[in-house]
């Protein structure tokens, strides 16, 4: 097991540069909003924008990764992401920062896709739930995030993005990353060289994902400008909301691998609903920032397992046959799983704003609190039946 210890340090880092990096945007929002006189319906837009882009790159990601491996695609996107940064933090205009946004929506989703697609594979070699574990670096580079901008809420944008998007660019470079590049590597194909897709169980899973992401996104996009704009906190407070979901997001993915192998996945993702339920209630029925805080803080250490739990379980589907196989199948299986990842992102912050807009952003988060008590529901989708592949695949 000792092989594999630093290709596992080498991805977690990679989430951890993907958690950082999407904290610092999200939580600049009221920055953007300020710099550029947008309204919460153009914060909306702009958000739908990315989660577009963020869809056509967990696509590129399942094509590029089928030609020189997951691990290069991923390397790849952190610097395209970080470059999207660098570009929205020293626009002088607005064009100039919907042109950086929009090649950090673009590096967000094939980073997503394929940083997925290396923990999969590690998870296959390890024999056992470790998933959580990489969304937990995830977690605890939302947090770094989260803390960066409550620090630096009175810098200037040309200043703390870009910084962030050096370390990012430092971490994709990093030579420890490359003993992951093996996990996923191209191989000469035979036979059917795209294999059927398991519609159906894959479809239940990415609707489980759709509903996390809702109450993900609403959490992740919104809690700053609704505690500053709707519970009159301060610009060093407000950012908090979102570093406390993350911080029990953290503790929750850290005990999330132990808590599936004693308990299973369904049992797990059950309590992780009705956990999440309760703490989006808190939120609605806030009066004040620390009551939402908590209620934000609930929401993450209870809903923050789900996402890695419907990443493994696709991996599960991508049944038997050789590891080569296996790893095309998983491949293809989470870059279509991912692109429920945005569409869950849209609804939730676009759903939330546009519910906002008419009335207040305490209204807005009714709609991720309905729909993450329908998550409970769909716990049995997260033990998914294996399906052997066809003999054309063989």
């Amino acid at each position: 097991m000792g092989q594999l210890t630093s290709p596992r340090a080498g991805v977690a880092a990679a989430f951890f540069a993907q958690g950082l990096g999407f904290a610092v945007v999200l939580t600049h929002l009221p920055a953007f909003k300020d710099r550029y006189g947008l309204t919460d319906l153009a914060i909306t837009g702009v958000m739908f924008g990315v989660a577009v882009l963020a869809g056509l790159g967990s696509t590129v990601a399942g094509v590029q990764s089928g030609h020189r491996g997951s691990a290069l695609t991923l390397r790849l996107a952190l610097l395209l992401a970080a470059a999207g940064l660098i570009l929205a933090g020293l626009a002088g205009s607005l064009a100039l920062f919907l042109g950086g946004v929009a090649l950090y929506g673009l590096g967000l989703g094939t980073v997503d896709a394929s940083q997925n697609m290396q923990a999969v594979a590690l998870e296959a070699q390890y024999g056992r739930s470790i998933l959580t574990s990489f969304h937990a670096a995830w977690s605890a580079g939302g947090i770094v995030g989260a803390l960066y901008t409550s620090v630096t809420s009175s810098w200037s944008l040309a200043v703390d993005l870009p910084l962030i998007a050096v370390v990012i660019a430092v971490i994709a470079a990093a030579p420890y990353l490359s003993a992951a590049e093996d996990l996923t590597a191209a191989a000469p194909i035979g036979g059917n060289a795209d294999p059927p897709i398991p519609w159906r169980p894959l479809l239940l899973l990415g609707v489980a994902l759709v509903l996390f992401y809702v109450a993900d996104s609403a959490a992740s996009s919104w809690s700053t400008i609704y505690l500053r704009d709707g519970l009159a906190a301060g610009a060093g407070l407000a950012p908090l909301a979102y570093g406390a979901y993350q911080a029990t997001s953290l503790l929750s993915r850290l005990t999330g691998d132990l808590l599936v192998r004693r308990r299973g996945a369904v049992d797990v993702v059950r309590l992780a609903a009705g956990i999440g339920t309760i703490g989006l209630l808190l939120v609605v029925l806030a009066n004040g920032p620390a009551l939402a805080i908590i209620g934000f803080a609930v929401l993450g250490g209870g809903l923050a397992v789900v996402a890695p739990l419907t990443f493994s379980a696709a991996g599960v589907l991508a049944g038997d046959g050789t590891p080569e196989q296996r790893r095309r199948r998983a491949d293809a299986l989470i870059a279509r799983l991912n692109q429920f990842n945005y569409l869950g992102f849209v609804l939730g912050g676009v759903l939330t704003g546009l519910v906002s807009s008419g009335s207040s952003l305490r209204w807005g988060y009714v709609v991720p609190l309905v729909l993450t008590a329908v998550l409970i529901t769909l716990a049995p989708a997260f033990v998914p039946r294996t399906r052997s592949p066809l003999p054309a695949d063989r």
